[in-house]
């Protein structure tokens, strides 16, 4: 079995980084999704693919994968800078605001 190990990144539709601080096993399919024709739907025999295990550390995902003979490749996050202002949000709307307003 092959697995894949990772940080997730944050989704767009997320202003914070919350569940982006787990590393996350995911099983890579061993089989072909395949359509079926007469309903149209995707299915797959492999059940592997639906099983998403969450650590809190990238030492415990590699230890548990030893652990079960699985073969998984770490792939490492790339950092990002954050993008934190002074005054926060509320900055926006500030009255004492020296630039214009573009808005």
């Amino acid at each position: 079995m092959r697995a894949r190990i990772y940080q997730p990144a944050k989704t767009a539709m997320q202003s914070g980084t919350a569940k982006t601080r787990q590393w996350v096993l995911d099983y890579t399919p061993s089989s072909a999704r395949a359509v079926d024709p007469l309903m149209g739907w995707t299915s797959s025999s492999d059940t592997q693919s639906q099983v998403r295990l969450r650590f809190d550390s990238k030492e415990a995902a590699i230890d548990y994968a030893k652990a079960h003979g699985i073969d998984a490749v770490v792939t490492e996050p790339k950092s990002r800078k954050p993008n934190l202002r002074a005054r926060g949000y509320g900055e926006n709307f500030a009255t004492d605001r020296r630039g214009a307003w573009t808005h």
